[in-house]
């Protein structure tokens, strides 16, 4: 069955300026999602140019496939995690590529495809999977980490406060009977965020749900082993477009993209720099672009939105 999507796409217009497309060129959007940026970059670099789309869901997959009559440029599309950049361009027989784009986090359709367990709104099985291929369920974290492995997950992934209070509900709710749904954990969750906090700021569950997806999927480490594929093989010039949906992502990209730009990591506290840091690429967007007030409106899901750019400017 092919799914259909349908996908709003973030800072469509910031991204292709920021890409700096040039008609011909090869160019990796490596979440494809619904494909609104990809189809945009497909036409800027008309039929002359490669768009090569990565995803880790294969019904993202399945959909372009199936679009194939509205690919204007070559395509090509991999099922796979963004970490395997470099395997997948071996594959598609690409020596460097002009542009690398990443779109993060939960797509819509994702969400809104309740059976999936990403969302906090609808009850499923609690499973969070970008990659169905992956054993490992959001129900096994929440159902076999102890109450400190929980806790530590729910503060660090979701900087959440109350995380260790949460993290005992589990334990002490799945010792009655396992929490297998989206629903369950969600309630869960709610009676053990007081109601003075329930009432302040966005859903009381919205933390914990992004942390075990992050932790089930990997999103951070996947995240800097993409990025530093994505510059290894960005030919001098080219441009990597980045955006991220919350503070985890966003610093990590900043610290990744500063080392990556020659400038030393190494604590303030070090005598002497022990990093040795090599220069290649240039940060474009000291501070990160975001969705304008208009788009907001028209897209909420954009509110979050936060767009990092670098230039590649070494060679191989």
């Amino acid at each position: 069955m092919i799914h259909v999507f349908h996908h709003i796409p973030v800072m469509l217009e910031e991204c292709l300026a920021g890409l700096a497309l040039r008609p011909g060129g090869t160019y990796v959007d490596c979440t494809l999602g619904g494909g609104g940026h990809s189809r945009a970059i497909s036409r800027a670099i008309g039929p002359g140019g490669l768009l090569i789309g990565v995803d880790r869901d294969e019904a993202a997959i399945q959909a372009a496939i199936a679009d194939n009559d509205n690919w204007v440029s070559s395509t090509m599309f991999f099922h796979g995690n963004y970490d395997c950049l470099t395997e997948f361009l071996s594959q598609a027989g690409v020596d460097g590529v002009d542009g690398v784009l990443f779109d993060l986090g939960v797509s819509s359709h994702q969400l809104d495809t309740g059976e999936r367990g990403f969302s906090y709104h609808q009850d499923a099985p609690l499973d969070m999977r970008m990659d169905r291929r992956i054993s490992t369920t959001a129900a096994d974290l929440v159902n076999n980490l102890d109450h400190r492995q929980l806790s530590k997950i729910i503060w660090q992934l979701g900087e959440e406060r109350w995380a260790d209070r949460i993290a005992r509900f589990i334990v002490e709710q799945r010792a009655k009977h396992p929490i297998t749904t989206t629903g369950q954990l969600v309630e869960v969750i709610k009676a053990a965020v007081p109601a003075g906090a329930r009432r302040e700021g966005p859903h009381p569950a919205r933390r914990t749900f992004q942390a075990l997806r992050i932790a089930i999927n990997d999103e951070l480490g996947s995240l800097e082993r993409g990025l530093r594929q994505a510059v290894k093989h960005t030919r001098p010039g080219g441009r990597i477009c980045v955006i991220s949906f919350h503070s985890l992502e966003d610093r990590l990209i900043k610290q990744t993209f500063r080392s990556m730009a020659g400038h030393c990591t190494c604590p303030a506290d070090f005598p002497q720099c022990v990093c040795s840091p090599v220069c290649l690429i240039r940060v474009v967007t000291s501070k990160p672009v975001l969705p304008s007030r208009e788009e907001i409106e028209n897209n909420p899901r954009a509110r979050s939105a936060k767009l990092r750019i670098a230039e590649r400017v070494f060679g191989f």
